[in-house]
């Protein structure tokens, strides 16, 4: 590929290919994610990144090597990895005395460093220590958030909101009911994060909704929250922009209430009400004999008239 005036020509089919899958898009593909681990990590934390991997995969590239780098103070080598891997979301794991078992859930825009919060595991149970069946790969999640500190707090807030752009996977237009096997909990209490994975059973339940049971099947974590690096309120909202042609269009004289109910206003010309046909209904019929009762009174009071 040739660059002249800033500009990226490329000299080779596979290079424009390459150039076009890199290219802005309307719709944007799946955001993919890398994993990988510092110089200094042990066994918990090694393990970690295995389990989460084995969750993020086929979306997901984990570096086996160690990467001597602290993203807290140059996030370079990063940003770096992202724009090669073409990769939005990373996680980073470490281990050392002070900050042991630390893992650092991050996303970039246009690759640069967006948001970064360190998490510190304080008790892990593995995929492999649970003997029991597994979820098969690339499932989609079902995300589930409970304590208040996630819709009070600014940094859980913020950190709900990354956890749901690592884990949610790509979008799709419709799910079936058998595929919805997966779910992840994250409870926020007592200024700990708690992890779960749980796959969803469908019973018998005698009508034609099942019922459904939960069974753990792991990995399960408990954080505890550690450094923050948050963007600012502007570079948020423009990492949030959607570009005007995937805003909807809006139509005139229609509405939606809360409950999504579409309505509609026709403006129509001044109708002349007297001219209306109305329904003919037997109910409001009068009958025969009270029509020649009607007609006799009329005739013998035209003809007292007429005397007088």
């Amino acid at each position: 590929m040739a660059q002249a005036d800033g500009i990226i020509k490329p000299k080779t089919k596979r290079s424009k290919r390459f150039l076009e899958s890199r290219a802005p898009k309307l719709a944007e593909d799946g955001k993919s994610t890398m994993i990988m681990k510092g110089g200094n990590t042990n066994q918990t934390v090694s393990q970690a990144l295995k389990d989460i991997y084995s969750l993020k995969k086929p979306n997901a590239v984990l570096y086996k090597k160690k990467n001597i780098t602290r993203p807290f103070e140059d996030s370079t080598s990063l940003e770096f990895f992202s724009k090669k891997t073409d990769c939005s979301l990373f996680l980073f794991g470490s281990h050392n005395k002070k900050r042991p078992n630390n893992l650092i859930f991050g996303r970039l825009f246009d690759f640069h460093v967006l948001d970064m919060i360190e998490l510190g595991i304080e008790k892990y149970v593995s995929l492999s220590e649970m003997k029991i069946s597994k979820c098969s790969e690339g499932t989609k999640p079902m995300l589930v958030f409970a304590g208040e500190t996630f819709d009070t707090d600014n940094e859980y807030k913020r950190l709900k909101s990354l956890l749901i752009d690592f884990f949610r996977g790509p979008s799709v237009s419709a799910v079936r009911l058998a595929g919805l096997e997966h779910v992840l909990h994250f409870t926020a209490v007592d200024d700990k994060i708690f992890m779960r994975s749980y796959r969803s059973l469908l019973k018998k339940s005698g009508c034609r909704t099942p019922r459904i049971e939960l069974e753990e099947i792991g990995p399960s974590f408990d954080f505890v929250l550690r450094r923050t690096h948050l963007a600012s309120d502007d570079l948020y909202k423009l990492s949030h922009k959607q570009p005007k042609a995937l805003k909807p269009k809006k139509k005139k004289n229609v509405s939606h209430n809360i409950f999504g109910t579409k309505f509609g206003r026709v403006h129509m010309q001044k109708q002349d009400l007297s001219k209306l046909q109305t329904r003919k209904m037997k109910g409001l019929r009068k009958r025969k004999r009270d029509v020649a009762e009607g007609e006799q009174d009329g005739e013998s009071s035209k003809v007292a008239k007429m005397e007088s």
